[in-house]
């Protein structure tokens, strides 16, 4: 039997995507030495490689000697989310909240400690939110971040939150004990608020949808002007957004337990 012939450049390749691969959102920053060790490279494999995923824009790099992914992997990872099952199921769901309500609504993923907008449809309203396809926002100050966290377990939610905390508007949540109080009410309520916490005028309402596990995997918001969504109608867009995302866990196999 003719044995199989390695194609050259193939091991090296295979090395790098298994250093792309042990970045994940509870880890998503390494140091050279810890990201060589998890890879199971030597050390000057893992550099060498990383300086070529480097120059492709695959992993960026601080001046703290951090790794973390880079826009290139992001772009990427964007593009194979849109051809994914997720965003067929949930596109129906955003022009119905959309239509129904005159606000604009997105499905957003969480990539690092980001969550990425992956669709959206915009309301009907002459003044509204304009958010694009491929934005990204700080998980901590957003509707969809909050009510992904709240459904993770308490390890990989503390991953999420172990860095600095960035402020936006003078209403943003950077205190970890204010987030998990808020995370309570999410889990009571069914969906999130970031009431100009992002930026000011801005109120998004926001619910988690989960996979067939009942791991949250993204979620479903609805947006716009402060001044268009009173405290009485934070609680009416607020329970349509649950009532999407749940529909939309439901096409993905999620069964609420019994």
């Amino acid at each position: 039997m003719i044995a199989a012939r390695t194609v050259p450049g193939t091991q090296a390749v295979a090395r790098a995507v298994g250093l792309l691969k042990v970045f994940s959102d509870a880890r998503p920053e390494w140091r050279l030495t810890e990201l060589a060790r998890a890879a199971h490279l030597h050390k000057a494999t893992a550099h060498r490689l990383l300086a070529t995923l480097e120059r492709e824009g695959m992993v960026v790099r601080d001046a703290g000697e951090l790794y973390r992914l880079g826009p290139e992997a992001i772009a990427l990872g964007a593009r194979a989310a849109r051809a994914s099952d997720l965003r067929a199921v949930a596109a129906p769901e955003l022009h119905a909240l959309a239509a129904a309500n005159g606000e604009t609504a997105t499905l957003e993923v969480p990539v690092g400690g980001d969550m990425l907008i992956l669709d959206e449809v915009a309301g009907g309203a002459l003044l509204g939110a304009s958010p694009e396809v491929g934005m990204r926002w700080p998980i901590h100050a957003t509707s969809t971040g909050k009510a992904f966290l709240a459904l993770l377990p308490d390890a990989r939610r503390r991953g999420y939150l172990r860095a600095r905390l960035s402020r936006h508007t003078d209403r943003t949540i950077i205190s970890v004990p204010a987030l998990e109080r808020e995370f309570d009410r999410v889990r009571r309520k069914g969906f999130a608020v970031a009431a100009e916490e992002l930026e000011r005028g801005y109120l998004a309402v926001g619910a988690a949808v989960r996979d067939h596990d009942g791991c949250p995997v993204a979620a479903i918001s609805l947006g716009g002007p402060r001044q268009r969504i009173p405290t009485a109608r934070v609680e009416v867009l607020g329970r349509a957004v649950h009532a999407a995302a749940s529909r939309v866990s439901a096409a993905l196999g999620f069964r609420v337990p019994r």
